[in-house]
């Protein structure tokens, strides 16, 4: 199915349920007093995050989502019914937010949790209420409040721990193919990821992270250009980058250096917070060069770009480096779980 991460949808609470007038009348009892009972609160809509969703593709065809109306009052002081809740199913790593104010209303992270979308009106009183001392026999009632009307605006973002970054073509889709069982398309053209992927690596039976392959940035992507800008969002959960750079570009004009610095540039024009995650340079395609110009290849571009993080020499398509890499992912992500526990202690 065609990854959908951005989705409008309308939401529409139960109004409440009315109060009625009655009075009670039984034989042999002339005084028998006001007997109106309350109407139902109406139903509210909840959003429920969902493992078996994975994308906002059915939003396009059921927009509308509609709590119950609760039930009218009856005589004999009943309550009417409150009215049914709406739970709306949507994938992990949902954001929320009004599509009329753009106030965030929050985000589901995890399986079962549920938000409040639009709250049911409050049921109308019947006469029974408005009884008192001075006013033995009220003729009033109230009409129940009308629900929560909203338009909303889903924005789903990928879970992972670390995710891939770098220009077209730079071999992301063939790095995720060759570490996890995802299969991404690959091919020798430009722009052939055009959603995004999610890779499970396992390095044994107890240990694994989930990798995410979104579609390749160009320059300018930060204020619209190419399919970049709506899918760096979901690199602001990973808990790292990895900067995929071609160092043999499929055209010979691409100098590597210029476009890393191009994404870097763009990463910082998107957002502050993912300019300063961790980020590894990740060399790919050494198979492509002279194995006796690899080191010397790579050090050019790495002493170009300033550089002095991690770096990997890696070669997607044969599989050589990218054991280590992971190796050095997992390490990485223990150590920063195990910091992140004794924080919380």
């Amino acid at each position: 199915m065609k990854f959908v991460d951005e989705a409008e949808i309308r939401v529409e609470a139960g109004d409440g349920g009315n109060g009625v007038i009655g009075f009670r009348r039984e034989k042999y009892i002339p005084m028998g007093g006001p007997d109106g009972g309350d109407g139902g609160d109406g139903g509210s809509v909840y959003l429920i995050a969902a493992e078996n969703v994975n994308t906002l593709a059915d939003f396009r065809y059921h927009a509308v989502h509609r709590a119950e109306r609760g039930q009218n009052g009856m005589a004999r002081n009943c309550t009417g019914r409150k009215g049914e809740d709406c739970y709306v199913p949507v994938p992990l790593g949902t954001r929320v937010s009004d599509a009329d104010t753009d106030e965030v209303m929050g985000e589901l992270l995890t399986v079962g949790e549920t938000l409040l979308v639009a709250k049911g009106g409050f049921h109308g009183l019947g006469n029974t209420r408005f009884k008192s001392s001075t006013n033995r026999a009220p003729h009033k009632a109230s009409k129940g409040t009308p629900g929560e009307h909203r338009n909303l605006l889903l924005e789903m973002t990928l879970i992972a721990d670390v995710g891939l970054l770098g220009m077209p073509n730079a071999g992301k889709s063939s790095l995720i193919r060759a570490v996890s069982s995802a299969r991404p398309k690959v091919a020798d053209y430009p722009f052939t990821t055009l959603h995004p992927n999610l890779g499970v690596v396992r390095i044994d039976e107890m240990k694994s992270f989930v990798i995410a392959d979104i579609p390749g940035v160009i320059e300018g992507a930060a204020e619209g250009a190419g399919l970049g800008l709506q899918f760096l969002k979901h690199l602001s959960r990973t808990g790292l980058l990895l900067h995929v750079i071609d160092i043999a570009p499929y055209e010979s004009s691409d100098d590597p250096v210029t476009s890393a610095k191009k994404i870097i540039h763009e990463i910082e024009q998107w957002s502050d917070d993912l300019a300063d995650k961790p980020r590894w340079l990740v060399l790919n395609k050494i198979d492509i060069v002279p194995p006796d110009e690899v080191d010397a290849h790579c050090d050019t571009i790495v002493k170009a770009l300033d550089w002095d993080g991690p770096v990997y020499k890696i070669s997607a398509t044969s599989g050589e480096g990218t054991r280590e890499l992971m190796f050095s992912i997992m390490d990485f992500l223990e150590e920063r779980r195990r910091k992140d526990d004794s924080e919380e202690e």
